[in-house]
């Protein structure tokens, strides 16, 4: 996109006032999106972007700029207006652009700008016919599908010079049911970093009942009942709760700041022993995973809370100024608009040793949560409120009844202490962070874990 000179050039002016380390993040994407509802194609849209950030520091002082001119003159236009932020004393500096080849983690079979837009048309359709042919109480369907062609190049002034391409591929189907003037709605979004042969493989039909199932489900369901009690949290996407909950809390851009309940903690029980928490950003074709992170660094499998000793945070390069500690892959930003920091890739809990079975049968009267919604947390103080999008009693050790409007309650530190059991049954579901650089795509996982009490509330019919 941009040869090397000119990346020398670019780099040389930002550390002209006495910067320390300047950065270039270079990016090209392509994005399409598709949307139906009533079984028709409402919407379709595809778009490009193209742009450069530059970053540079002093210490632990940093400042980013992005522009989209492409422009010799302009680039290095702005990378002086930029520096004049830096006050300092300029050092003889030397850089070699070195290029650091890594061979790209999510191997892509069918490019998605390959194919032709009635195919896509043609499996949403399928997915569409399915959710609304569940059931006739399903008043509405809509299903979405896009695709993210992401070409990036990254270089500092410590030499590096690396290329990387980010391919992902998704669907969302959102089921509605209404009846006498009440609406619940159901919603199945499978995504990952592959080309279309994810859609071609994928049984989008089975998602699309899925979807409609959890509606009409809820839409019969009493209301849930709201006291602390025991709760069973299912695998794949119950794992956005500790993504919330916990990991928010783990990364360095919060606990570098002190601004995390888990800072300074490193080495000290946290959680439960049956508790192993992991962000990992290098397996293969999953929706959070990358070769490199957004500065470069390549991606690793971080263990962060180890049977419950807290091991490590999510570390990018400027936090790990202020920690005096290395990055850990984790710098990430959605565009070349951010500047990167600290994110999450693919964020769960390891396998236990307890089914989901032993699970109900050991609960006298709790909470089952089959599918969890949105939520928010207070990195700070670690406390949170979840939706259930679909839940069910549990009484006497069976599932009885499902429930409606549950949402829980509590403190990311003080239920990590909770868990009493650990199932045997690792997913992963996938799902778009905010965060003060952007919304990126992250992966949430864990098997069905058993919380021994946590605060539901809902309300009784």
């Amino acid at each position: 996109m941009i040869n090397k000179k000119l990346l020398n050039k670019i780099l040389m002016e930002a550390l002209s006032t006495g910067g320390d380390f300047a950065e270039i993040f270079i990016e090209k994407k392509r994005v399409s999106s598709l949307f139906m509802t009533e079984g028709k194609l409402e919407t379709s849209n595809s778009g490009k972007d193209f742009g450069m950030g530059i970053r540079i520091f002093k210490g632990v002082y940093s400042v980013y700029g992005y522009t989209n001119n492409m422009e010799e003159d302009s680039l290095i236009n702005s990378a002086k207006k930029l520096s004049k932020s830096i006050e300092g004393i300029k050092e003889d500096v030397n850089i070699d652009l070195n290029e650091v080849k890594f061979q790209n983690i999510n191997e892509i079979e069918i490019y998605p700008e390959d194919v032709k837009k009635s195919e896509k048309v043609h499996i949403m359709r399928k997915a569409y016919n399915a959710a609304k042919n569940y059931d006739s109480i399903i008043n509405e369907v809509r299903v979405s599908y896009s695709d993210v062609k992401q070409e990036v190049i990254i270089a500092n002034s410590e030499g590096l010079y690396t290329e990387d391409e980010r391919i992902r591929s998704r669907i969302s189907i959102e089921s509605i049911a209404e009846e006498n003037g009440e609406m619940q709605t159901g919603r199945m979004s499978p995504g990952a970093s592959m080309g279309f042969e994810f859609l071609r493989d994928l049984d989008v039909e089975s998602y699309a009942r899925e979807a409609s199932r959890i509606a009409k489900t809820m839409l019969y369901a009493d209301y849930c009942p709201s006291g602390k009690m025991p709760v069973i949290i299912d695998h794949k996407f119950g794992g956005v709760i500790f993504h919330e909950a916990c990991g928010h809390g783990l990364e360095a851009t919060s606990v570098a700041k002190g601004n995390s309940i888990f800072a300074g903690k490193i080495g000290e029980k946290i959680a439960s022993s049956l508790v192993t928490f992991v962000d990992d950003g290098t397996l293969k074709n999953e929706w959070g995973s990358l070769t490199v992170d957004d500065e470069g660094t390549k991606t690793r499998r971080n263990i962060l809370i180890e049977k419950g000793i807290l091991k490590g945070y999510m570390i990018d390069k400027l936090n790990g100024r202020r920690m005096g500690m290395e990055s850990t892959g984790s710098g990430r930003r959605e565009s070349y608009k951010y500047a990167p920091t600290s994110r999450m890739t693919n964020t769960f809990i390891l396998n236990g040793e307890s089914t989901l079975e032993e699970m109900i049968k050991s609960t006298k009267k709790g909470l089952y949560a089959k599918y969890m919604g949105g939520g928010s947390v207070n990195p700070a103080t670690g406390d949170f409120n979840f939706a259930v999008m679909e839940g069910y009693l549990i009484e006497d050790g069976k599932i009885t009844k499902p429930v409606r409007g549950a949402t829980l309650i509590g403190n990311g530190g003080e239920v990590l202490k909770e868990i009493d059991m650990v199932g045997n049954n690792l997913g992963y579901g996938q799902g778009m962070c905010g965060s003060v650089s952007g919304s990126v795509p992250t992966n949430v996982g864990q098997p069905s874990i058993k919380i021994r009490n946590v605060l539901v509330g809902g309300r009784e019919k």
